[in-house]
């Protein structure tokens, strides 16, 4: 079972389409809204990950930051997060952001978001 299926069946996931793998470049970042919340997705390789779309230090948006060794840099203070996790690696930061599973499917991008109660 991969991290994907894993967290689907820890909890029940809404998939939203958010574009086409060829609209999302390797080592870049793009910002796309998923069931109203801003989520930053980001390529490397033929892997895609996504991210809240805001830091948690100082609510700027991760996907006007840069994305360098694996991390991405918010654009205010310079803080790292890991694009894989969003797990903190480098401060100022010291809470990690969160991470939403990524699928393709029919050739189309999906990011998964907690099902409304």
């Amino acid at each position: 079972m991969n991290d994907t299926s894993a967290l689907a069946a820890a909890q029940a996931l809404d998939w939203h389409d958010v574009g086409e793998p060829d609209d999302f470049p390797d080592g870049a970042v793009w910002p796309v809204i998923a069931a109203g919340t801003p989520i930053a997705v980001f390529r490397q390789g033929e892997a895609l990950h996504a991210l809240h779309d805001l830091c948690t230090h100082g609510n700027a948006r991760l996907s006007d930051g840069y994305v360098e060794n694996g991390c991405i840099e918010c654009p205010l203070h310079q803080g790292l997060f890991d694009i894989c996790t969003g797990e903190t690696r480098g401060g100022p930061v010291t809470e990690a952001v969160r991470s939403f599973p990524v699928q393709v499917r029919a050739g189309r991008v999906e990011v998964g978001v907690p099902a409304a109660d």
